[in-house]
């Protein structure tokens, strides 16, 4: 899979800043001037990109009530059915190119999730940058066929999936020549426990999967997303609402925008930390060497005492003998009168 993909005017690869996505999702509650304040929010927080949901109820469920249609999972939408929970959550098709205008215009990467082949085609007719495919449609292997056709980038959350289920998606996308590729460690719950993540498996993703890999994250606060970044994530995605209190859907497990703005912040601290590997020291670090410890005359002494760990000892600073010729040093005599304070060198010691 190819280690370097573009998205918009973004370069994702192992070495980049990780891309940020603020994910709407349902949290326009049914107002377009909401959905615009939503995508303002995220360019104020610092998100690179927006990203929203194109289906409709019919596209994604069928309108049934029988039991496999209900929602009974212990989740946040039980007690309804697949179809009304969609009536309430979807974003109204004809808001989507305008969506897209004003998010380009603000500076904003925008793309969507599709869920059947008609939102693939009005989608690569808006111009999308991207795909994403959502945890519950990595088994659809037409559809991720019919999107990694389209020969732009593929980012696959793996929120249900079985290892099998990844590398069935991941080799659907390499058959349709399509390398650009980037998994997304998801854990489907709404919100997720802290210790269903497993972050430690984005590595292991990106080793087993020889791809970029990255979060989509519905844990509160901002924690596992930079944890995930220190672990090699480069694309975190967060849902974003206006205020929780607002209600909806995916409310309960959205950010709000000063949460956002502190996770963005976060990153951005833990990236400039993580730096490279290296153990060459900053010139304020070799300065800071002076206050290291090396041997000093530690008790007055008069010409032919035997250095003692009573009178030769390791203390800060750095201007003395180096600590590793301490034992040596034992049992020598001193070559003349010293003061304690002194720096010890080999001058000081005589050499019978």
């Amino acid at each position: 899979m190819n280690k370097e993909i573009k998205i918009g005017n973004h370069v994702i690869s192992e070495d980049s800043p990780a891309f940020i996505v603020a994910e709407m999702s349902a949290n326009h509650n049914m107002d377009f001037e909401r959905a615009v304040s939503i995508m303002q929010a995220a360019k104020k927080a610092g998100a690179d990109a927006v990203k929203i949901q194109t289906y409709t109820a019919d596209t994604i469920t069928l309108d049934c009530d029988d039991p496999c249609f209900q929602i009974t999972q212990g989740t946040l939408w039980d007690g309804t059915t697949l179809h009304k929970l969609y009536e309430s959550a979807y974003t109204p098709w004809e808001w989507q190119p305008e969506l897209k205008k004003v998010a380009e215009e603000m500076g904003l990467t925008f793309f969507s999730s599709p869920f059947d082949f008609s939102s693939v085609d009005f989608l690569e007719e808006m111009g999308v940058p991207a795909y994403k495919v959502a945890s519950f449609e990595i088994t659809d292997i037409p559809l991720i066929r019919k999107i990694a056709q389209k020969g732009k980038p593929v980012i696959m959350a793996a929120g249900v999936a079985h290892l099998a289920d990844i590398e069935l998606a991941v080799n659907t996308c390499r058959e349709e020549g399509n390398e650009d590729v980037i998994l997304l460690k998801c854990t489907s719950a709404y919100p997720t426990p802290y210790e269903d993540v497993n972050l430690r498996t984005i590595p292991s993703m990106a080793d087993t999967f020889d791809c970029l890999t990255g979060l989509s994250d519905h844990t509160f606060g901002c924690a596992v997303a930079g944890a995930a970044v220190a672990l090699g994530a480069r694309m975190v995605e967060k849902h974003l609402t206006l205020r929780r209190a607002d209600g909806g859907p995916d409310s309960a497990f959205s950010m709000e925008p000063e949460e956002f703005a502190q996770m963005v912040d976060q990153i951005r601290k833990i990236e400039k930390a993580l730096g490279k590997v290296t153990y060459t020291l900053t010139p304020a670090q070799e300065r800071e060497r002076e206050h290291s410890r090396s041997l000093f005359i530690a008790k007055d002494m008069k010409a032919g005492d035997i250095f003692t760990p009573e009178n030769l000892r390791s203390v800060r600073p750095a201007n003395g003998l180096h600590t590793r010729y301490y034992e040596e040093l034992l049992g020598k005599r001193i070559a003349r009168d010293a003061k304690m304070g002194t720096p010890m060198c080999w001058e000081l010691v005589r050499f019978e």
